[in-house]
C-alpha cells in the first residue's frame, strides 16, 4: 500500500468516474494504477474484470474477478456466473463455464441465474436430461420464471411431447404478473407448443400476443427505426469498394464466414461443414461485430480512411483470435448471419475470404423470426411490418455485394438443401474447394456446442417440415404477401 488513505481514494474516485463515463481503456488504466497501490478493494476488482471483458481482454478479465472472490466480494456467487458466461461464449471452455456455475450454486443453491445459464450451457452441448434438471431447479425457487418455463417447453417440443407444458404454460401465464419479459417468454413457448401440435390459429394469435407484450419491454434506442437501418445500408453501399483499400492478406486461410437472415439455415450449413474433417465450427463469433461497434466507429465512415496496413493488422489480430480458440483447426466458421451487413470489411480484411450466404423461403425466413423471443437484440423481429423492411433492405444490400465481390459469395438454399442434400452440398464444398466426403451426409452428430434459438431442431436428422410451413399461416400473412408482391397460390 503507498500514498496514504488519501491517495487511493482519490484513484477510486477517478476510477470510478471514467467508468461512469463509459472511457473504457482509461477506467482500466485507472483501475490498475489503484489496485497497484491498494490491492485488497474487491469491488475494484470487479469494475476492473468488468471493463476487461468489455474490451475484449478476456483472459485478464477472469483474473480480475478471480481477485475480486480472493478479496471476498459480496456475493461471490456472480461473479463465478460472469467468469461463467466468459468460458463458455467466448471462450469455448464449457467444462470449466460448468465448474463455474456449480460453484455459483454451492455458495447460494438459491441463485436462479446460474441454474438458468446451466440450463443453457447443457442445452447448448445437446445434454436434455441436464439442462431439464437445472430448469426444474430453477421453478423450485422461482415458480413463474418465463426462461425456465420456456426452455422446459423448448425440450418437452423436441421430445414430441408439446401437450406436455401447454396446462402449465397457461397458468402460468394467467400469474404472471404483468411482467412483459415472463409473458413474452411464456407466450412464445405457447405458441410453439401449440404449432407442433398443428392448432396454428391458436399458434399464431399465441405469437400475436408475445410480440405485442414483447414490444412493450424493449428500450427506446433498441427499437427499430426504418429510417436510421436504410441510411446504414446507403452508406454501406457507398463505402464499399470506393474509398477502401483492401490488405494484402495475411498468408493465412481466412475463416469461412456464414451469413445471412437470421433462421435461414445458417447453424444448419456450419453443422454440415464442421462434419467434414478439415473444417472445425467456430459458432456465432463476435470479432466482426466487436470491430463496427467498438474500433471502426464511426462505421462504417471511418473505413473511408482506413489504411491497407490497418486492415491487415485486423485480419492478424483476427487470426490469432482464432488460433487461440481453435489451436488445431485447419478451417473454422464465423457463423454470425447479420454479417452479412459487413461483407465489405470482410472483404476488405480478408480480400481471399469466401462468403456463405444462407437464404431462405421470403415468407418462411419472415415467420420464423416473428416466432423466436430475441429479446433486444433484434429489434425488428416484434412486427411483420418492420421484419419486410429488414427483408427488403437486405436484398438490396446483398444484391450490391454480389455485384461487388462476383464468385465470393455462395447462396445456400434451405429448401434446396432439404430436398436434396448430396447437390447442394457438393455444389458448398466446390466453392470452399473442398473435397467430398460422405460425413457430411450424417444423418445426426452434432459438432461442439450450438448457441442457436434452433437448438434442438439443428440435432435433428435433414427434413422438409420447415420448408413450407408458412402455409400454415397463410389467411394470417396475406399483407406480408402483398407487402412481398408474392402469390401465394403458387409453389414455393
Amino acid at each position: 500500500m503507498s500514498g496514504g488513505t488519501g491517495g487511493w481514494e482519490r484513484l477510486r474516485a477517478d476510477a470510478d468516474r471514467l467508468l461512469g463515463q463509459g472511457r473504457v481503456e482509461e477506467a482500466v488504466a485507472a483501475y490498475q494504477k489503484l489496485l497497484a497501490a491498494r490491492a485488497d478493494l474487491p469491488d475494484s476488482w470487479y469494475n476492473l474484470a468488468y471493463l476487461q471483458r468489455s474490451a475484449r481482454r478476456f483472459e485478464e478479465a477472469l483474473s480480475s474477478y478471480g481477485e475480486a472472490i480472493r478479496h471476498r466480494v459480496e456475493r461471490p456467487e456472480e461473479v463465478h456466473l460472469n467468469r461463467a458466461a466468459i468460458l463458455s461464449e467466448h471462450l469455448e471452455r464449457g467444462a470449466e463455464a460448468e465448474a463455474e456455475l456449480r460453484e455459483a450454486l454451492r455458495l447460494n443453491p438459491r441463485f436462479v441465474p446460474a441454474w438458468l445459464n446451466l440450463g443453457n450451457l447443457y442445452e447448448d452441448e445437446g445434454r436434455a436430461a441436464e439442462a431439464r434438471g437445472a430448469y426444474e431447479s430453477a421453478l423450485e425457487v422461482d415458480p413463474r420464471n418465463g426462461r425456465a418455463l420456456a426452455r422446459l417447453s423448448a425440450i418437452a417440443t423436441f421430445e414430441g411431447r408439446p401437450e406436455a407444458t401447454l396446462p402449465l404454460l397457461r397458468k402460468a401465464l394467467a400469474e404472471s404478473g404483468g411482467d412483459p419479459e415472463t409473458q413474452a417468454e411464456i407466450s412464445f413457448a405457447a405458441g410453439h407448443a401449440l404449432d407442433a401440435l398443428g392448432r396454428y390459429d391458436e399458434a399464431f394469435a399465441m405469437f400475436e400476443a408475445a410480440n405485442r407484450t414483447a414490444r412493450t419491454a424493449i428500450p427506446p434506442q433498441f427499437r427499430y427505426v426504418a429510417e436510421a437501418h436504410e441510411r446504414l445500408v446507403d452508406a454501406l453501399i457507398e463505402t464499399f469498394p470506393l474509398g477502401v483499400s483492401a490488405a494484402a492478406g495475411t498468408g493465412a486461410e481466412p475463416p469461412v464466414f456464414i451469413c445471412g437472415l437470421f433462421r435461414s439455415g445458417s447453424t444448419l450449413a456450419e453443422q454440415i461443414l464442421a462434419r467434414h474433417s478439415q473444417v472445425r465450427a467456430g459458432g456465432e463469433l463476435e470479432f466482426i461485430p466487436a470491430l463496427v461497434h467498438g474500433t471502426l466507429q464511426p462505421y462504417p465512415r471511418a473505413l473511408g480512411s482506413a489504411s491497407a496496413e490497418t486492415l491487415e493488422q485486423l485480419g492478424s489480430a483476427y487470426l490469432e483470435h482464432l488460433t487461440q480458440l481453435f489451436p488445431d483447426a485447419a478451417r473454422v466458421t464465423d457463423k454470425r448471419p447479420d454479417n452479412f451487413l459487413h461483407i465489405g470489411l470482410i472483404k476488405a480484411m480478408f480480400p481471399d475470404a469466401k462468403i456463405v450466404h444462407t437464404v431462405r423461403s421470403p415468407l418462411d425466413n419472415i415467420l420464423s423470426i416473428y416466432f423466436v423471443y430475441f429479446h433486444d437484440s433484434v429489434g425488428y423481429g416484434f412486427d411483420l411490418r418492420d421484419i419486410v423492411h429488414w427483408h427488403g433492405q437486405y436484398l438490396r444490400l446483398m444484391d450490391h455485394w454480389k455485384a461487388v465481390y462476383p464468385g465470393d459469395i455462395h447462396d445456400l438454399a434451405y429448401d434446396d438443401l432439404v430436398r436434396d442434400p448430396r447437390g447442394s452440398i457438393g455444389g458448398l464444398l466446390e466453392f470452399l474447394e473442398l473435397p467430398w466426403e460422405d460425413d457430411v451426409l450424417g444423418e445426426s452428430g452434432v459438432a461442439g456446442p450450438v448457441r442457436t434459438a434452433s437448438v434442438w431442431q439443428v440435432r435433428q436428422p435433414l427434413h422438409q417440415r420447415s420448408s413450407g410451413r408458412w402455409r400454415n399461416y397463410n389467411r394470417h400473412v396475406s399483407d406480408v404477401t402483398a407487402a412481398l408482391g408474392l402469390d401465394t397460390q403458387k409453389k414455393g
